[in-house]
């Protein structure tokens, strides 16, 4: 039976790491199946939105995972699941627009934090999934924001490091109102 795991906030240094490359025989190993297990069980369960890395779980190694499926809020999404290991964005299209985003790591439920953040539409990502299979694909949208915003967690970056307007800081009660209107 998978496990919770806790996650780490603000202010915990693993956060500002840059974590270690892992590689096909780690992969495959029973602790880092476990622990990808756990993530997603996690993120599930706590519903901690669509991806969650793993510094954020206490684990020092570049991998995170991701879960994104429609919701209420956002019926449109295409589902998309993936582990990212050693996750590189080797090429960005067109300019940065800013975008709505929050982090597990900054609050929980009404008390995490959102602030505009500027993200690639599109970007080339190459990495190792699960079963260390290798990739090299063009992600866009909602995924390519994703991917960009876990690809950072593995390199001591938060989404609070990349905030240009500091008014759009709010909590998630506020930020879900701001978005009825």
């Amino acid at each position: 039976m998978p496990e919770l795991l806790n996650a780490t906030r603000f202010g915990n240094p693993i956060l500002r790491e840059e974590m270690r490359r892992i590689n096909a025989e780690e992969i495959l190993s029973d602790e880092i199946q476990t622990l990808i297990a756990n993530m997603y069980y996690t993120l599930r369960e706590k519903k901690y939105g669509v991806g969650i890395a793993a510094p954020q779980v206490g684990a020092r190694i570049a991998l995170s995972v991701v879960g994104i499926k429609p919701t209420p809020t956002r019926p449109n999404l295409e589902p998309f699941n993936t582990v990212l290991i050693n996750p590189v964005v080797t090429e960005t299209f067109g300019d940065a627009e800013e975008v709505w985003e929050g982090c597990i790591s900054s609050g929980e439920s009404d008390n995490t934090l959102y602030a505009k953040v500027p993200r690639f539409k599109s970007i080339r990502l190459q990495w190792l999934d699960e079963i260390a299979k290798e990739h090299d694909e063009i992600l866009e949208g909602f995924v390519a924001h994703v991917a960009q915003h876990e690809t950072d967690h593995l390199n001591g970056l938060l989404f609070v490091d990349r905030v240009r307007d500091t008014k759009s800081y709010m909590l998630a009660d506020e930020y879900k109102k701001f978005m009825e209107e």
